[in-house]
């Protein structure tokens, strides 16, 4: 792949890269790159078909590995900690397990190295299903969306993912806005997403775990796997929080992972 991965770079000091889960994007992390850059530079990433990155057809953890680490080539960073969430700590736990010596540390946001059950179906059926030719407003999107997407805070995310097509782009009577998402190539590589990372060995450095107390992402039947792949891992939990935990209390999520880039944490 030769193009590089759309990114945005703040702060300076030791090198942390970010990285967004499913139908996200970097500035879903915003906050937490906020309050990183003053003591790390942070490079928040949009992975291939998010966010204003490249398509591409593929699309399985060993190539969205292989955009990070070629992203590190360019960019110079012989080695970085990494901190994902959801399907982006699933790319950042497979850079760590394809290329081990790129990673100082890792940490990962409210996701196993296991394979999930699909449960995506009525978000993709939804946003596949909106007739972009008639929309001409987020609210006309999200008013179709909600026949198949009941949660209005989820709707809302997934309509960040909603661009208006530049007055020199549109043709007449056609559409005004589209989706900046790959959502074909997300659609049919559903399979490798909803995927454990693929692994050869384990990852020996050290990994922060976090969860949101009341998601089930990280279950005690993931703890063996989680031992296994990465034998120096911590899991903390942060009570009062779903999956979403690094909105819900982001001041508690970037303290714990301060703690645990600096070193300064006890287990």
């Amino acid at each position: 792949m030769s193009e590089i991965l759309n990114h945005r770079i703040t702060g300076e000091g030791a090198p942390l890269i970010l990285l967004h889960g499913l139908f996200g994007a970097q500035e879903n992390l915003g906050a937490i790159a906020r309050q990183f850059h003053t003591q790390w530079q942070v490079h928040a990433l949009d992975l291939r078909n998010h966010g204003s990155s490249f398509h591409a057809d593929t699309m399985d953890y060993p190539s969205m590995a292989g955009d990070v680490l070629e992203y590190m080539d360019k960019q110079g960073l012989d080695k970085a900690c990494l901190l994902g969430h959801s399907m982006g700590g699933k790319v950042a736990m497979q850079v760590a397990l394809q290329a081990p010596e790129r990673v100082e540390k890792l940490i990962v946001a409210d996701i196993s190295p296991v394979t999930y059950k699909a449960h995506h179906d009525a978000i993709l059926e939804g946003m596949m299903q909106v007739d972009l030719a008639s929309v001409r407003s987020r609210r006309d999107a999200d008013k179709q969306l909600a026949e198949f997407v009941e949660a209005p805070g989820v709707r809302q995310f997934l309509l960040m993912n909603l661009e208006r097509i530049p007055n020199e782009a549109q043709s007449k009577d056609g559409p005004v806005y589209r989706w900046r998402l790959n959502l074909k190539a997300i659609d049919d590589c559903y399979a490798n997403l909803a995927a454990a990372p693929v692994a050869d060995a384990p990852y020996k450095g050290p990994v922060l775990f976090l969860k949101g107390a009341d998601s089930a992402y990280i279950q005690e039947k993931h703890k063996e796997d989680i031992s296994r792949l990465f034998p120096d891992a911590q899991i903390q939990v942060i009570e009062g929080t779903g999956h979403w935990l690094h909105a819900e209390k982001t001041d508690t999520f970037v303290a714990l992972c301060q703690q645990f880039l600096t070193g300064q944490n006890a287990e």
